[in-house]
């Protein structure tokens, strides 16, 4: 078959088919996905954000448990154990967002770069 366009690869001469972008998207949707990931923008997919949620999730509890640990066995510092448990958590909260967000923007990216935007 010939390619009419000749800035765009020839699908049969893909050495990966498995990379191949999605075709069920639409254009509207790929031009969103495409700013929301790259400048600004609610991320709609619903894999992306149940990845995020249970990197939270885990963050926020082995971090509080790590404070309350930490400050349990810190007693000189007058610290209680739930306070301990409390500044982990917000740690854990803090840096499961920005990991997680910081991760799903570099995976995004390259994923854009290949050319598939859903």
């Amino acid at each position: 078959m010939l390619n009419d366009n000749p800035y765009k690869p020839d699908p049969s001469s893909d050495p990966h088919p498995e990379n191949k972008p999605s075709e069920d998207l639409s254009a509207g949707h790929a031009a969103y996905n495409i700013v929301s990931d790259t400048v600004f923008g609610l991320n709609t997919r619903k894999g992306d954000n149940k990845f995020q949620a249970k990197c939270i999730f885990v963050s926020v509890l082995v971090l509080a448990t790590a404070g309350a640990v930490l400050a349990a066995l810190n007693r000189d510092s007058g610290l209680p154990w739930y306070v301990g448990a409390l500044i982990g958590a917000f740690a854990g909260l803090i840096i499961g967002v920005f990991g997680s967000g910081i991760y799903l923007m570099v995976y995004r990216a390259v994923r854009h770069m290949k050319g598939d935007h859903k």
